[in-house]
């Protein structure tokens, strides 16, 4: 029941979004048209695109309204009044990239919004994405793009495979795409302790003027498809300190999107941490680990390009 209460608490001033598609052309930012005419060939019916997605005669539509609601979401932000923001949106999209859909994503919601905020005439968008899985789709977007810096932690080695810490970016983008490859077992103190260390720090230097999360819950420990073993508490510290960050540079700005999660009280508990961390700045302090070889290695990798990196 003081669960129940709490999540009433925050969530009691809430003002809801109205849904509605994606346009093309907001989809264009990102996802090559060809790869749009070829996703509209699976309209209306039941389809595999790649073993692990699989496509319902409504699955497009849904995806539109997916990422078109959270752009509605930004410009809700970025009109006022309202600072935070969270999308509990399926299907979820941070493995589609600018030519496939992969990983049950089919559009990449957070790039889309990302890429709209950046159309609006915001210099620095920061998505930082603490799915289990690594978010090659995000990565691949933004790869060349220095307004956008996309920081990634996620068990390593893991579907879909990518992530690894000198995955860094190239052209003007190179140091823009941050990667934190964490060994499998990873607990609390080691994902505070990449944040403190690595994601922290970058965050402050580059000042994002919105703050989105690509906020998988399948680091958590129940979850059946990925090893690691977040607390529900965990999560809140996380968003917390996003949001710390969001209030510093993107006065306030900060979108929480769910990306993964295959255990649904390990989702319900972790959204309930997040919010009340994100909203109300509520979450238990987490210590963070000491030294540990695949920190040390993401550290070194980042310090190439952040000098702010400890």
């Amino acid at each position: 029941m003081a669960a129940r209460r709490a999540v009433a608490r925050a969530t009691a001033d809430f003002t809801p979004v109205a849904v509605r598609p994606a346009s093309d052309e907001e989809l264009a930012r990102v996802h090559d048209p060809r790869f749009l005419e070829r996703l509209e060939t699976f309209r209306g019916r039941s389809a595999y695109i790649d073993p692990d997605t699989f496509v319902s005669p409504e699955s497009l539509d849904t995806a539109r309204l997916a990422a078109g609601s959270l752009v509605a979401m930004v410009d809700a932000m970025m009109d006022g009044p309202v600072p935070r923001g969270v999308a509990l949106l399926r299907p979820p999209g941070h493995h589609a990239g600018p030519t496939r859909a992969m990983g049950f994503c089919l559009l990449n919601n957070v790039a889309v919004a990302a890429a709209h905020a950046r159309a609006r005439g915001l210099d620095r968008v920061a998505v930082v994405d603490w799915d289990v899985h690594h978010g090659n789709g995000t990565q691949d977007i933004f790869w060349r793009d220095p307004h956008v810096l996309y920081i990634s932690t996620h068990q390593f080695p893991l579907y879909p495979g990518t992530g690894g810490s000198d995955e860094a970016g190239a052209g003007e983008g190179a140091g823009f795409t941050v990667n934190v490859p964490l060994a499998a077992g990873g607990d609390d103190a080691l994902y505070a302790g990449a944040f403190e260390r690595i994601i922290l720090p970058i965050l402050e230097a580059y000042a994002p003027q919105l703050v989105l999360i690509s906020a998988g819950f399948d680091a958590a420990t129940r979850d059946p498809l990925a090893q690691m073993d977040l607390s529900p508490d965990a999560f809140g510290w996380m968003a917390r300190e996003l949001g710390r960050v969001a209030d510093r540079s993107a006065d306030g700005r900060m979108a929480m999107v769910l990306e993964g999660g295959y255990d649904l009280g390990s989702i319900e508990t972790g959204v309930r941490s997040a919010l009340d961390g994100a909203l109300l700045g509520r979450a238990v302090h987490l210590v963070p680990t000491g030294d540990d070889e695949g920190l040390d290695r993401a550290a070194r990798a980042a310090k190439k390009a952040w000098s702010v990196v400890g």
